[in-house]
């Protein structure tokens, strides 16, 4: 693919996510204009409104594991993974503002829930380690751990990732007491 094709590419699925993500009815030829690119552009590699919300869905899903192996979540020490992976994902999630949830490819579908599995083993792992404490239900860390990290990435846009990871990490390992 020649650069400005690939940048003509990242520019859409890029605008296509913010736009998609604000309100899913937008069209191809609004998604085209706000990215500066032609709408027969976007069409001659998306027929349809759809097929470039899954593109943007793989999209996130690369960036998604490609935080997670940055992470290290298996190796790294866990306080130190944990704030990796919160940063990267802010990041990711400020890039691709979608939704992968409202993903309705199978394969997307699959990536997601081994994604979910791959954080649900890392807060296990950090109940083993004694850095979470143990008895809390199913899910219940993991399910923290996204809602904070969202909140840091869509409704507290003024915090850059790294402060962002700060209050992640710090809110899901002690709380919000004065410690």
């Amino acid at each position: 693919m020649r650069a400005d094709a690939a940048r003509n590419l990242d520019a859409v699925l890029q605008t296509g996510a913010r736009l998609l993500a604000h309100d899913p009815a937008t069209s191809i030829a609004a998604i085209a204009t706000a990215a500066g690119v032609d709408r027969r552009t976007v069409y001659r590699r998306f027929s349809t409104r759809e097929a470039l919300m899954a593109a943007v869905h793989t999209a996130k899903l690369d960036a998604c594991e490609e935080v997670l192996a940055q992470a290290r979540l298996t190796e790294a020490p866990v306080t130190v993974a944990l704030h990796r992976y919160a940063e990267g994902i802010i990041t990711v999630s400020r890039k691709w503002p979608v939704d992968l949830q409202q993903a309705r490819d199978e394969a997307a579908t699959a990536r997601l829930q081994r994604l979910l599995q791959d954080l649900d083993a890392f807060m296990a792992r950090a109940v083993r380690d004694g850095v979470l404490r143990p008895g809390l239900p199913d899910r219940w860390a993991r399910t923290l751990l996204t809602h904070l990290t969202n909140m840091a990435s869509h409704e507290m846009p003024e915090l850059t990732p790294a402060q962002g990871a700060d209050l992640v990490t710090r809110s899901l390992l002690t709380g919000l007491g004065p410690n």
